[in-house]
């Protein structure tokens, strides 16, 4: 620690992307800003508020066009980091890929008019839960030291030993948002191939394929295995709590103290559809 002059009031925003549980927002000071669902006809912020996750997914079926997604206008994202600029020194925005997303560049456009040099916007390279980490390991540094090269050391150590890993139940979403060039194949959606995805460093891929759900669940399993010894972790899914219960059960004896199991945002599952699994690892590699 320095002198008390070099403690700096530090603020972490992200993106609603990234998953993090309302309560653990509140405890870290975390700002949200929050990212759209457009569907029957009306813009949905997921907020917490406008959208029920829960009852989204079971709706998404029978949806007769698909959902899309959109990144906050700017004028929102200002509306959310100005008012931090009145009590803290320095506000580092986290925002999911600029390679797959809007919001990045919302985030930019949105603090134009604001101070530069107490601002610092960091695509983080991942979603959901593995920018969630970032932000909170980043604001747990904030409030210890103050120190602005620690927060954002911090966040490029997280973010190098975090993985993050879903498994579609259908390919038929996917296919349909046409986000990812990969799934666009029909093939795929007829030979009931199940992806296991992975998004690191910005990108979307496919790492592996099998023939069902329940293999793909294995290798999902295998994969956090090879994480292993684990920091923190978080379950995720849409709609399927009966397997992220199941998952958690499965990698019990290599679970931190600290696990998060959610309702992924529908800014995701819009993509990735009902019924789907994931995970985030974060790696204890990340202490050196």
């Amino acid at each position: 620690m320095g002198t008390a002059m070099s403690f700096k009031n530090i603020r972490i925003v992200a993106d609603s992307c990234c998953d993090i549980p309302s309560d653990v927002a509140r405890q870290l000071k975390i700002g949200v800003v929050p990212v759209y669902v457009n569907y029957a006809g009306k813009s949905f912020a997921d907020d917490g508020k406008q959208l029920d996750r829960t009852a989204y997914y079971n709706q998404m079926p029978t949806l007769s066009s698909h959902p899309t997604t959109a990144a906050p206008p700017p004028v929102e994202v200002e509306r959310v980091i100005r008012p931090l600029l009145d009590e803290a020194d320095h506000v580092v925005m986290l925002t999911v890929p600029a390679a797959l997303s809007g919001i990045y560049n919302a985030f930019r456009l949105g603090t134009s008019d604001l101070p530069a040099d107490r601002l610092t916007l960091i695509d983080s390279g991942t979603l959901t839960m593995g920018m969630g980490f970032q932000a909170m390991l980043a604001a747990e540094v904030a409030q210890k030291t103050g120190d602005l090269s620690a927060v954002l050391d911090m966040i490029e150590r997280v973010r190098r030993h975090t993985l993050v890993y879903a498994v579609p139940e259908t390919m038929e979403f996917l296919r349909r948002s046409g986000r990812v060039g990969w799934a666009a194949a029909g093939a795929a959606a007829l030979l009931q191939i199940k992806p296991i995805v992975r998004a690191v460093e910005g990108e979307v891929t496919s790492i592996a394929r099998v023939r069902t759900f329940a293999k793909a669940i294995d290798k999902l399993i295998e994969l956090v295995q090879a994480q292993a010894p684990l920091e923190r972790v978080a379950l995720l899914h849409t709609n399927n709590p009966e397997g992220a219960a199941e998952m958690r059960t499965r990698l019990a004896s290599l679970l931190p103290n600290e696990v998060h199991v959610m309702n992924v945002t529908p800014v995701i599952g819009t993509h990735i559809g009902p019924g789907a699994l994931g995970v985030v690892t974060l790696n204890q590699g990340y202490k050196r």
